[in-house]
């Protein structure tokens, strides 16, 4: 469908401008004000709204094949339309794992028949994410937007420099979820005031800082592409700086709920509780400075729906995720942008075009390019109902906030996925 969108301030080029926006056959075909509609075109009109690049989430847990009870590819991707995202990365915690091209295949067929938005999957860094021999990572690197073990770290350091020598000569990202299991010790929430107030058992920073280190001194070795996933720790914080002011390649990224959350914030509720855990004020605080310095590169949403039942047994014995497609940009707008914490042009940075820069993706609205593209009104208030959600995930922390600003209208590829 060829249509033209009115009325908004338009994100391009890194700064606002008031302009119309036509698309034809799934490209920006003009960019300028008063354009005047041909015969057939539809013409949407908004007043006081931004127009921007459709956002990147680089970790997304879409729990397909194997896992539809959780979340199927098409809930998963309108609940991202509905969040304003138009590319996701899918990562590989599925049945089967894709570490060989036949396994990925099954994810592949899902994604094309089923998708709303843009999926990129992740395939695995180890045969079953098991961590005891490389997935056939030759026969991926085609396929694939990057290689992960998300939801296991990998846990020995000859298998992780073996993988990152591979990744290195393919030209792949590793994408390291940072965990040393022998220090976590049964832990399931961070270990601080709340833990020891409330008699749980904490998981401590040093269980993810500990394996970032060794996973940055692989790659400053290797010369692979690394990128930390979900940080949560001020100490991370640390080293991933020091290794970029030493050349490095590496990237990270952090969550919202880690940014606007702390344990000060627990409750005795399963929708409290991910992996990693919500830390405190100093790491939180920590994180935000990584924003604005740099060290922080993208936000992403590690969206991780599981069903009402295991998300019901309280913070000890639920299942580790939480949802957040639907409510990241619009929580992080309220917060830090309202807030004064962090502009809107770094915002959309962080959750756009950074995210697209390092894994090889578009983004961005210009002439000729296609119309992955979504309409915010930044006055909308709302209040969080995971009721309304399109994700079949319902467990969130923000559920009951009261936010400013909502998506209107997704479009991915000229196609109108999602209009409100």
């Amino acid at each position: 469908m060829d249509f033209i969108i009115k009325g908004c301030s338009v994100f391009t080029g890194g700064a606002f401008v008031d302009s119309d926006v036509e698309v034809r056959g799934g490209s920006v075909f003009r960019i300028g004000r008063g354009i005047v509609p041909g015969r057939g075109v539809h013409v949407f009109e908004f007043n006081n709204c931004f127009l921007f690049p459709g956002l990147t989430d680089v970790h997304v847990h879409l729990r397909e094949p194997g896992f539809s009870y959780k979340e199927t590819m098409r809930t998963g991707t309108l609940a991202a339309a509905r969040g304003g995202f138009t590319t996701v990365c899918a990562m590989p915690n599925l049945d089967p794992v894709p570490d060989c091209p036949a396994s990925l295949e099954a994810e592949l067929e899902l994604i094309r028949r089923d998708a709303l938005v843009h999926v990129l999957p992740y395939a695995s860094i180890t045969r079953g994410e098991r961590g005891a021999e490389l997935s056939d990572m030759v026969a991926l690197a085609p396929l694939c937007v990057a290689f992960s073990d998300d939801g296991r770290g990998v846990q020995s350091g000859d298998m992780m420099r073996a993988a990152m020598e591979r990744a290195a000569s393919l030209g792949k990202i590793i994408a390291a979820h940072c965990e040393v299991e022998a220090l976590l010790g049964g832990g399931y929430i961070h270990d601080g005031e709340y833990a020891r107030a409330h008699g749980h058992r904490g998981i401590c920073p040093e269980s993810e800082w500990r394996e970032v280190e060794r996973d940055v001194r692989l790659a400053a070795g290797t010369g692979c592409k690394l990128h930390i996933c979900h940080v949560s720790t001020g100490e991370s914080i640390d080293i991933i700086r020091k290794a970029k002011s030493e050349g490095v390649d590496v990237t990270c990224e952090t969550a919202p709920h880690y940014l606007v959350l702390t344990d000060a914030d627990l409750q005795e509720d399963g929708r409290f509780k991910m992996n990693p855990p919500l830390r405190s004020a100093a790491d939180r605080n920590a994180l935000i400075e990584g924003l604005l310095d740099g060290t922080v590169d993208m936000i992403a949403t590690d969206h991780a729906p599981h069903s009402a039942e295991e998300k019901s047994r309280g913070l000890e014995h639920s299942a580790m995720g939480i949802v957040g497609l639907e409510t990241a940009f619009p929580v992080l707008y309220t917060r830090l942008c309202l807030g004064g914490v962090l502009p809107l042009e770094r915002l959309l940075e962080l959750m756009s075009s950074a995210p697209a820069a390092r894994f090889g993706l578009r983004s961005g609205i210009e002439e000729g390019a296609g119309a992955d593209l979504t309409v915010f009104d930044p006055n909308a208030a709302w209040t969080v109902d995971p009721g309304d959600f399109a994700s079949l995930g319902r467990a969130t922390p923000f559920a009951g906030w009261e936010l400013k600003g909502k998506f209107l209208l997704t479009a991915c590829g000229g196609d109108i996925v999602w209009q409100g």
